[in-house]
């Protein structure tokens, strides 16, 4: 017989979901998820757009409830979709009043969906856009430590607001580079897996005033919950965890990592 799983912690203090992907949950309604997500103490949402065909769906989501938000951006998967087209939509809408972020963006050599040439390229355009409108980034890095480095050192003095490298699993050499750059990190229920020491190692290894809390939901369920799809309002396991790792009180991880949602994404609060 299975054991009963630990009910879902609720904190005094709020907590900011600072990556997720709203239209791509379908275990419940949308209305469901977001009840849920306040009954936690989330007291803001940030969906996160990925391809063209969802940059307008982000766009509608960022309007369903005054806490949530969206970005707008072409993922690495996606990148041979980018076009001129697709950057003047990302361009218009960058700075409205719902969308906090150009993102999600960067450079994917695992999958390798798209040719690596063309993910560059697409990396370089939409980060110009970012200095452009004045707005911070969200980025996706998997197995491409050196080039990400290489390319972002060309923004360094041009990319005012920098922002998070977000699902980090990278290695310690990128890590560095980004915390010296003023780039927070974010982790999610990665932290929780049993074969994710890499990934503890990096949270030990970044100052709690450069750490973000995310699910990156439905992907990557925190324990103890894996194995269901994953949600915003699983997000204190993450905050939890970093607490543990990171050996600190769980009032000061929430309370500077609300700081840092807020001086990324929403610095007029």
């Amino acid at each position: 017989m299975s054991k009963k799983r630990r009910e879902i912690p609720v904190f005094d203090q709020p907590i900011i979901e600072t990556h997720c992907h709203l239209d791509y949950l379908t275990d419940r309604p949308l209305e469901e998820t977001l009840e849920q997500a306040k009954g936690v103490n989330i007291e803001k949402v940030i969906t996160i757009a990925v391809s063209p065909d969802n940059l307008a769906r982000v766009r509608e989501l960022s309007q369903v409830a005054p806490w949530v938000y969206g970005t707008q951006g072409i993922h690495p998967h996606d990148a041979e979709s980018y076009s001129d087209d697709v950057e003047a939509e990302i361009r218009a809408h960058a700075r409205d009043e719902k969308i906090v972020a150009v993102g999600e963006i960067g450079l994917d050599y695992f999958y390798d969906n798209a040719d690596r040439d063309v993910q560059r390229e697409v990396f370089r355009r939409q980060l110009q856009i970012a200095c452009d409108t004045d707005r911070p980034v969200v980025i996706h890095s998997r197995e491409a430590d050196e080039d990400t480095i290489e390319i972002l050192g060309e923004f360094e003095t041009t990319l005012k607001r920098r922002g998070v490298i977000h699902s980090f699993t990278s290695g310690p050499g990128l890590a560095r580079y980004a915390l010296d750059q003023g780039w927070c990190l974010g982790f999610n229920g990665i932290t929780t897996f049993n074969k994710a020491e890499n990934v503890r190692d990096i949270v030990r290894m970044a100052p709690i005033e450069q750490i973000l809390l995310e699910t990156d939901s439905p992907f990557l369920t925190p324990v103890p919950y894996r194995g269901k799809e994953n949600a915003p309002f699983y997000l204190p396991f993450v905050a939890e965890k970093i607490a543990e790792v990171k050996e600190l009180p769980l009032d000061e991880v929430i309370g500077k990592t609300y700081a840092n949602s807020l001086r990324t994404f929403f610095p007029g609060e």
